[in-house]
């Protein structure tokens, strides 16, 4: 069974950064879909970015592009989001996903839409104007 667990949210000032980290207990064989997601109080979840656990490419909501970086370490199992520029509308509970498919169906605007199997219990990022 895959494990996620979610580490370095926390409250930061507007203009700041943070960096999350979505340690995963293991990688059966395969590829995988990884993912950030977010939800705000009250909201449905909402997609953040993407990338596939052996490809370069990534893929980001707009409302976080060119602020956020998702990157993807398959040595140290470890999957991250880098966050600058922080506004007060990103404060959320930041979850991270991952799905074993192929890469097809992780790549573009849709890269979220055939859902995920292993989620992390979420990690509060809380940014003061």
């Amino acid at each position: 069974q895959v494990q996620l667990v979610e580490s370095g949210g926390g409250t930061v000032q507007a203009g700041g950064s943070l960096t999350l980290s979505c340690k995963v207990s293991e990688y059966t064989a395969g590829g995988y879909c990884m993912g950030w997601f977010r939800q705000h109080p009250g909201k449905e979840s909402e997609e953040v970015a993407g990338i596939y656990s052996s490809a370069i490419n990534a893929y980001y909501a707009d409302s976080v592009k060119g602020r956020f970086t998702i990157s993807h370490d398959s040595a140290k199992k470890t999957l991250y989001l880098q966050m600058n520029t922080l506004k007060p509308e990103d404060t959320a509970m930041y979850f991270c996903a991952a799905d074993q498919r192929g890469q097809w169906s992780c790549s573009g605007s849709g890269w979220f839409l055939d859902g995920f199997t292993y989620w992390g219990q979420g990690t509060q990022v809380t940014v003061s104007s």
